[in-house]
C-alpha cells in the first residue's frame, strides 16, 4: 500500500532524503573506484601471463567494494521506507506519492530545490512537471492512511 504524502510531510523530509541521497552517491563512487582497482588488477595479472599476486592488495579493495554495495543498499532501503521513491541518483531525482481530485499524482524534487514546487502525473515523469501553484494546494490531498 502506498503512503501519500502532504506537501508539508513530504518538504519536512527532505532533510534526511538529501542524507540518504548523499550516501547513495557517495557510496557508488566508493564502488566503482573498487571496481577500477580490481579490474586494473586483473588487467596487470592477465598481462603478466596470469602469474601470482598479491592477495594482501586485492583483499583491502575487495571489501571497500562490498561495503560501499552495503552502505548503498542501506540508504536505498532508507528511501523506500520512508515512502519516497528515488527516479534519479545522478540528479538526485526524489517523487513522493500524493492525490490530486483523487488520482495518484508525484509531488516532484530535485537536489539541490530549496523545497518542493513541482508535482507530475504518474505517466508523465520529470518532463511532465507541473508548478506546485494555488489550484493544486487546493485539491491535493496527501493522507497518509488513504488506500487508491
Amino acid at each position: 500500500m502506498p503512503r501519500f504524502f502532504t506537501l508539508p510531510e513530504a518538504e519536512s523530509l527532505i532533510p534526511e532524503v538529501e542524507r540518504l541521497l548523499q550516501s547513495c552517491t557517495q557510496s557508488r563512487q566508493d564502488y566503482e573506484r573498487a571496481q577500477r582497482e580490481l579490474s586494473a588488477f586483473a588487467e596487470r595479472v592477465t598481462l603478466a601471463g596470469g602469474t601470482a599476486f598479491d592477495p594482501g592488495k586485492v583483499s583491502p579493495v575487495r571489501q571497500r567494494k562490498d561495503s560501499a554495495v552495503q552502505i548503498l543498499s542501506a540508504a536505498v532501503e532508507g528511501l523506500e521506507n520512508i515512502g519516497c521513491q528515488l527516479k534519479d541518483l545522478d540528479a538526485g531525482l526524489i517523487d513522493f506519492p500524493t492525490l490530486y481530485y483523487g488520482e495518484e499524482v508525484l509531488l516532484c524534487w530535485k537536489r539541490g530545490e530549496a523545497g518542493i514546487g513541482f508535482w507530475h502525473k504518474v505517466a508523465d515523469g520529470f518532463a511532465g512537471r507541473r508548478p506546485v501553484d494555488s489550484e493544486f494546494l487546493c485539491n491535493h490531498r496527501g493522507d497518509s492512511s488513504t488506500e487508491l
